[in-house]
C-alpha cells in the first residue's frame, strides 16, 4: 500500500490474486513456480483454463479469479477510450487492442465505431478466421458503422504470427472499406494491425 503495485514483481502481483498456496509452498513459491513453468506472466494468463486448472494449487476458484482480473484489465482499458480517450491518446488506442486482440490464437477483425466528435461508440468483432479480401465483406462493416450511426471508425486486426507487418491483402482491405464507407459518408480514420509485440498504424505509414 506505501509503494504502490509497480513496486512488486510479476510473482508478487500473481501471490495476492492466488491468496493462498498448498502444503508446504507459500502462494509466492507458488506464483514463482507458475511463472517458470508457463515461460512467464503472459504464457501464463494466456493459458487455456484446462490447462491450468491441472496445476497443483490451482483450482477452478483460482483459474476464474485470475480471468477475472484479465477481463477487469481489458474493460478498465475500454472505458478509457468510451470517456473519448481513442484519438486524443493514440496510445491508449493501442493498449486497448493489444489487450483485446494480441492473445488470440486466430485472426480477428474488429471495428472502434465513433461519433462526429471522435468518441467511442462501440466496439465490435466482425470477422473471425483467416482475414483477407474474401472474408472482409464491405457490406457488414457499411452496415455495422450505420447500425451505430457512427460518423468514423478505426479498423483492427491481430497478426497471430506476432508479425505486425501489413501484407498486400491488408492493403487491399483497407482500400476497399475506404471506399465503401466513402460512399454513405463515413471515414476510415486508421487502420491498425496487432502482432506479439507491435501494433502498427497505416494511416500513420500514409496508407490509409
Amino acid at each position: 500500500m506505501s509503494e504502490g503495485p509497480d513496486a512488486l514483481s510479476d510473482a508478487e502481483l500473481l501471490a495476492i490474486l492466488l491468496r493462498t498456496g498448498t502444503r508446504g509452498c507459500s502462494a509466492l513459491d507458488l506464483a514463482r513456480r507458475l511463472l517458470a513453468r508457463f515461460d512467464g506472466l503472459r504464457g501464463l494468463l494466456e493459458a487455456p483454463p484446462d490447462r491450468l486448472t491441472e496445476e497443483p494449487g490451482l483450482g477452478p476458484a483460482k483459474v476464474a479469479q485470475l480471468q477475472a482480473a484479465i477481463a477487469l484489465a481489458r474493460r478498465h482499458l475500454r472505458a478509457r477510450l468510451t470517456r473519448g480517450d481513442a484519438l486524443t491518446s493514440p496510445d491508449a488506442t493501442r493498449r486497448f487492442l493489444r489487450a483485446e486482440l494480441r492473445h488470440r490464437p486466430h485472426e480477428a477483425f474488429c471495428a472502434l465505431l465513433l461519433d462526429t466528435r471522435h468518441r467511442v461508440i462501440a466496439f465490435r468483432v466482425l470477422f473471425h478466421g483467416t482475414i483477407d479480401a474474401a472474408h472482409v465483406h464491405p457490406r457488414v462493416v457499411v452496415e455495422t458503422a450505420l447500425g451505430h450511426k457512427a460518423a468514423a471508425i478505426i479498423i483492427a486486426h491481430n497478426h497471430p504470427s506476432g508479425v505486425a507487418e501489413p501484407s498486400q491483402a491488408d492493403l487491399a482491405i483497407t482500400r476497399r472499406l475506404r471506399d465503401a464507407l466513402a460512399l454513405v459518408d463515413i471515414r476510415l480514420l486508421d487502420h491498425f494491425i496487432v502482432g506479439d509485440s507491435e501494433v502498427v498504424s497505416l494511416a500513420e505509414r500514409g496508407l490509409v
